[in-house]
């Protein structure tokens, strides 16, 4: 990453994390990441934790979204937090961003 403080649409290119699903990393710092994924109907974002403080927004498609042992649907506009070291993942419903 070329810049830590400003992310600049298209910047970085985007990552097939294979499975449906593919990220572009945007800005990061020691204790919060933004990230943009993509998610093809059916795809997960499988259970996982790390140290990183996450807020997740969903800007299109419909989630079963799980924190701890907490599941929300999430749909566009819908938006949450998840402290590090929580576990978390999500499966995907309908296409989405």
């Amino acid at each position: 990453m070329e810049n830590e403080v400003f992310h600049f649409e298209n910047s970085n290119g985007w990552e097939d994390l294979g499975k449906g699903v593919q990220r572009q990393i945007a800005v990061h710092n020691q204790v919060m990441m933004l990230t943009k994924v993509k998610f093809e109907e059916g795809a997960r974002g499988e259970l996982h934790q790390h140290p990183h403080t996450q807020i997740s927004y969903v800007k299109s498609g419909v989630f079963h979204y799980t924190i701890g042992n907490v599941v929300h649907v999430m749909k566009e506009g819908d938006s949450c937090i998840i402290s590090g070291n929580i576990v978390h993942g999500c499966e995907c419903i309908v296409a989405g961003v």
